[in-house]
């Protein structure tokens, strides 16, 4: 069985970094993906996708990511469904994010998390040393049930 998701699109708003009551990092963001093939007007649709980024994945969006940039994402479609505080069952469809990467063209001269000269144009300062670029999703048995975003 198979289930691999790669998407290349731009981010529609800034990453949102919590924290799980474990103390494990963890990015909400949301893409939007241009279709390939153009409408009846010709325009191109576009898709959005939630996706949801664990550890240092989490810390590296939060940290270097901005609404609009243009990102790579690898991962896996999730469905789940928690109950809301009001009582109803809420369910979502979610990309898991095992890597991210910027895509975007960085200026000259400026620094990268990685230690090259480049830097995404409105990088935010990391609290922290900055992350691998590449990070893999935490195992499933790492994973904190409750849900950190649920009904904000």
């Amino acid at each position: 069985m198979l289930n691999r998701v790669v998407l290349v699109g731009r981010l529609t708003r800034d990453p949102e970094m919590k924290y799980t009551p474990a103390g494990i990092a963890v990015t909400q963001m949301s893409i939007a993906v241009q279709r390939f093939t153009k409408n009846e007007t010709g325009d191109r649709d576009v898709d959005f996708f939630n996706l949801v980024a664990w550890r240092q994945s989490a810390e590296f969006a939060a940290n270097y990511l901005v609404k609009g940039q243009l990102i790579s994402v690898d991962g896996r479609l999730q469905a789940r469904s928690w109950v809301g505080q009001d009582g109803t069952k809420r369910n979502a469809v979610e990309i898991v994010v095992d890597n991210i990467d910027s895509l975007d063209r960085k200026p000259d001269g400026a620094a990268s998390p990685d230690g090259e000269n480049a830097s995404p144009p409105q990088a935010r300062p990391a609290s922290s040393p900055p992350p691998a670029a590449r990070a893999s999703a935490p195992a499933a048995s790492d994973m904190d049930e409750s849900d950190p975003f649920a009904d904000e």
